[in-house]
């Protein structure tokens, strides 16, 4: 018997065992009886499920190699196709298919303590409706000797980035673009706070007055404590390793022109689990509140 692996051994014996006994066949390859049902009953999952195989491989494809096999098994399942998590993991180790992104932890803190105000989210990064709790903080992106700073406003009852704006100085001109952005989104009647770490940015009195002029009650993380502004963080997090860290940029243009693509696959097709597998935008608009 010229086969090289346990997986084929097994197939070849689950033909043959039609003609001779099992035991036999099993002491002639030299194979484990508990090896020879576990391979026959993976290739049989694998078989029935042949037709989600195209699916699965589309939708790994879509998200360029982002998704690991809980997020495929939700959208699956958003596509009409109930399928097990275990199942889809089999059938995307038969492909060879496997999320690029690895998780990582990002910590972020700038400036001192001077005109802090009090942290009122204590790392309840959570809301029961929209414009109720909005968080922000500015990050940067290195292209050779040139950097880019992305500065966004994330709502934190769908995750959603509400705006953002990208700059090659970190100025307060781009904070207050993002924010007279974000602005246009109220309405007015609002009971909004914005929270943030302790940036220069955020202790200006301009900023403050922004604010205030808008009923938007101000919020800072305690000094040193990276998990204050967590939520914004981990959507640092989720940007550098699904675009940045996957692909060497040549230019700021190129990356600019990337990360506006992505935060808008970011809020209109990423699902998220922790929104019974919807994308923010989706979500929002099934419980607009």
């Amino acid at each position: 018997m010229k086969t090289n692996t346990a997986k084929e051994k097994a197939l070849v014996l689950c033909e043959l065992r039609l003609q001779y006994p099992l035991d036999i066949l099993l002491g002639i390859s030299k194979i484990a009886r508990s090896s020879y049902y576990y391979h026959v009953k993976t290739s049989s999952v694998l078989n029935k499920h042949e037709g989600a195989k195209k699916e699965i491989k589309k939708i790994y494809d879509d998200h360029k190699g982002r998704y690991g096999y809980r997020r495929i098994t939700l959208e699956m399942r958003n596509r009409g196709s109930i399928i097990n998590h275990k199942t889809v993991l089999k059938i995307m180790d038969s492909l060879g298919l496997k999320s690029l992104i690895r998780s990582k932890k990002y910590v972020s803190y700038k400036g001192d303590t001077n005109e802090a105000v009090p942290n009122l989210f204590k790392q309840e990064f959570t809301a029961k409706k929209p414009y109720l709790k909005w968080a922000t903080d500015v990050t940067e992106f290195k292209v050779k000797d040139r950097k880019v700073y992305l500065s966004p406003i994330i709502e934190l009852f769908n995750g959603e980035i509400i705006s953002y704006n990208l700059s090659e100085t970190p100025n307060f001109q781009q904070v207050s673009d993002m924010l007279e952005d974000a602005f246009k989104t109220l309405k007015g009647d609002e009971k909004l706070t914005l929270h943030s770490d302790q940036g220069w940015q955020y202790r200006m009195a301009r900023y403050k007055q922004m604010l205030s002029e808008k009923g938007i009650t101000q919020s800072m993380s305690r000094k040193g404590n990276c998990y204050d502004n967590a939520i914004i963080e981990n959507f640092f997090g989720i940007i550098k390793s699904e675009m940045f860290y996957l692909k060497k940029y040549a230019s700021v243009d190129e990356l600019k022109k990337d990360i506006t693509e992505y935060i808008d696959y970011y809020n209109k097709d990423r699902i998220k689990l922790n929104l019974n597998g919807m994308s923010p935008i989706k979500y929002r608009a099934l419980n607009p509140n």
